[in-house]
């Protein structure tokens, strides 16, 4: 008896540390981006222009940070924006788009001069938002807690025109991720306040059903394999929750790291990178209802900010300043 716990104990610390290596491999550290040291507060979405390498981090220190993609060379501050969220940038027309949290908008700048070019008015918070490449809106969840209200606004953005077009009424004070499928009207907005996800038909304007979640609390960050219909539903307890869009079952939960806030499925990888308070997890798709743990990697305190770039295979962190460390920008090469 004595051998064999012997030999389990033995085959459990190997398996261990023969685990932890090829897990940490999937993501191979390259570079950190030291920012300046007045760059305090959390960060909330990445956006990029390849064509010029551009990446743009939205910081808490009301701006948003520019940096050369390649080489991590700081670019530009675009100030005057009080809580900038998400972030877009249209290559054709080489205009940025940023949800202003703070008062309410959406901002318009010109890719050249970094220059305002326009405010749209909207409800204080707005921040998520989802890009239809086909009809160039933007749509935008808006409202809720922080305007005093129940409800939140899904508002659509004409980003040719500059111009708002329409509004999409959510019950639930706190709405986050939206996703949206291209073969279909269909779009899925997470209500955090309810623990669902809405479903949407973008034609109508209007909702149309929903996903309960009984398998995770405060769902914030999603993604979406629309091929196999498999919609990715990341919750801050520490579940990525699977759903069928199908059928509209709930499938199952996978274990990640808790404090998600970013989240992205890569179909050409099958691989799905979580991004989380402290970690980054990685999951490989086997099959549609198959998932494989690769591992995680070790970020920073509230680094839950994170991008994929696949056309230059890496994986962006923004770790924010925590005690006397200053913010960076975690550059990771996908293995």
């Amino acid at each position: 008896m004595k051998r064999l716990q012997a030999f389990l104990i033995t085959f459990f610390i190997l398996y261990a540390l023969g685990a932890a290596p090829r897990a940490a491999a999937q993501l191979k550290l390259v570079q950190t981006i030291e920012l300046e040291r007045d760059v305090t507060g959390h960060f909330d979405h990445f956006g990029v222009d390849l064509k010029h390498d551009r990446l743009f981090a939205t910081s808490a220190s009301k701006s948003v940070l520019v940096f050369n993609i390649k080489t991590g060379e700081p670019i530009h501050h675009i100030e005057g924006i009080g809580k900038p969220a998400a972030v877009l940038y249209r290559e054709d027309l080489n205009r940025i788009y940023v949800t202003d949290a703070e008062d309410g908008s959406l901002r318009i700048i010109d890719g050249d001069s970094y220059r305002i070019m326009k405010s749209v008015k909207l409800l204080p918070d707005a921040d998520s938002a989802g890009y239809d490449p086909a009809t160039k809106y933007l749509y935008i969840d808006n409202g809720g807690k922080d305007a005093k209200l129940s409800y939140e606004m899904v508002s659509i953005v004409d980003t040719t025109t500059g111009e708002k077009v329409g509004d999409i009424k959510v019950d639930g004070d706190s709405l986050e991720a939206i996703v949206l499928e291209r073969g279909s009207p269909r779009m899925y907005v997470n209500n955090r306040a309810k623990n669902r996800v809405e479903i949407i038909d973008r034609d109508k304007r209007k909702l149309i059903g929903s996903l309960p979640i009984t398998l995770g609390k405060v769902n914030v960050p999603m993604a979406f394999d629309e091929t196999n219909h498999r919609l990715f539903v990341g919750c801050r307890d520490g579940h990525l929750v699977v759903f069928d869009t199908a059928s509209g079952k709930e499938l199952q939960a996978l274990p990640i790291t808790e404090g998600t806030d970013d989240l992205v499925f890569d179909p050409p990888s099958k691989r799905i990178y979580v991004a989380s308070d402290g970690a980054a997890d990685v999951y490989e798709q086997t099959d549609p209802d198959h998932y494989k743990f690769l591992g995680k990697v070790t970020t920073g305190p509230v680094a839950k900010t994170g991008r994929l770039v696949p056309e230059l295979n890496r994986y962006f962190v923004a770790a924010p300043k925590h005690d006397d460390k200053q913010a960076e920008i975690l550059v990771f090469e996908v293995q």
